[in-house]
């Protein structure tokens, strides 16, 4: 039986930032590359990655990811990696300049919404993002139960 190749399209998500459609409106969102080390990459496929309080940042005419937090991998014997590292983002230089200009409105920012290989790559998906008031998690709550409950009543129908 031949070895299947890898496609450019099998994706293996390594993790998904679960709260942050809870916690933000999602304006655009956007894949870009991760420069990791090795330690770093063998930690990934091993899911020991958190994304909590991850964020991108702007530094010159580059973007990093901060506060993304990848334990140090127990077999790295010459130069383990630091957990919290700055780790940078391959971006477009277009890419680049559009994100500069949506980062320094009012209130917009960007987080990591998943890690994933690609290809053999690792990736992130990246979101501009807005913070939801407490209001607006409240309604999104309310909007998802009401939609919930005309599923019931309509499956409820169907059956008889």
């Amino acid at each position: 039986m031949p070895s299947k190749k890898p496609d450019r399209d099998d994706i293996k998500v390594v993790v998904r930032n679960r709260k942050a459609r809870h916690l933000y409106e999602i304006i655009d969102s956007f894949e870009a590359g991760l420069v990791l080390m090795g330690s770093e990459v063998k930690s990934l496929r091993a899911g020991k990655v958190s994304l909590s309080d991850a964020y991108a940042s702007p530094r010159g005419q580059e973007y990093f990811l901060l506060n993304l937090h990848i334990s140090s991998y127990d077999k790295a014997s010459v130069d383990p990696h630091e957990p919290l590292r700055p780790r940078k983002l391959m971006l477009h230089k277009r890419q680049i300049r559009r994100l500069l200009v949506r980062v320094h409105e009012r209130g917009l920012t960007l987080i990591p919404l998943q890690i994933y290989f690609r290809g053999g790559y690792a990736k992130v998906e990246i979101a501009v993002v807005r913070g939801k008031r407490k209001y607006d998690k409240r309604e999104a709550i309310a909007k998802r139960d009401a939609m919930r409950d005309l599923d019931r009543q309509r499956a409820a129908r169907e059956r008889g």
